[in-house]
């Protein structure tokens, strides 16, 4: 079993930027793929980004393309994603998935084996 731990959610202003990481509790992020989804009030949960075990494949949602960027340490066992230029429609519970064992990085929420608690993104205008 892994236990994702996500950080970095917060309030902040419309324009504004924060970076949200995640990471296991316990474990390696050997050959996982990582994702990022969100989940507005109201709505599903929708696909954010993600990127593969080696970095070397990432897909984003037209939604975020050019403001966010998803990145992974795995010396620190870490993944990222920076979020600039934010925007009330940002505003969303983000959470942080694995999926395990991945070849490729999948958009497909129901690839995801594992996920995290949650953290909220809150963008005021």
């Amino acid at each position: 079993q892994v236990q994702l731990v996500e950080s970095g959610g917060g309030l902040v202003q419309a324009g504004g930027s924060l970076r949200l990481s995640c990471a296991p509790s316990g474990r390696t992020l050997r050959s996982y793929a990582m994702g990022w989804f969100r989940q507005a009030p109201g709505k599903e949960r929708e696909f954010v980004a993600t990127i593969s075990w080696s970095g070397g494949t990432i897909f984003y949602a037209d939604s975020v393309k050019g403001r966010f960027t998803i990145s992974r340490d795995n010396a620190k066992n870490t993944v990222y994603l920076q979020m600039n230029s934010l925007k009330p429609e940002d505003t969303a519970v983000y959470f942080c998935a694995a999926d395990y064992p991945a070849v490729v990085a999948s958009t497909s929420i129901d690839e995801y084996d594992y996920w995290g608690q949650g953290t909220q993104v809150t963008v005021s205008s």
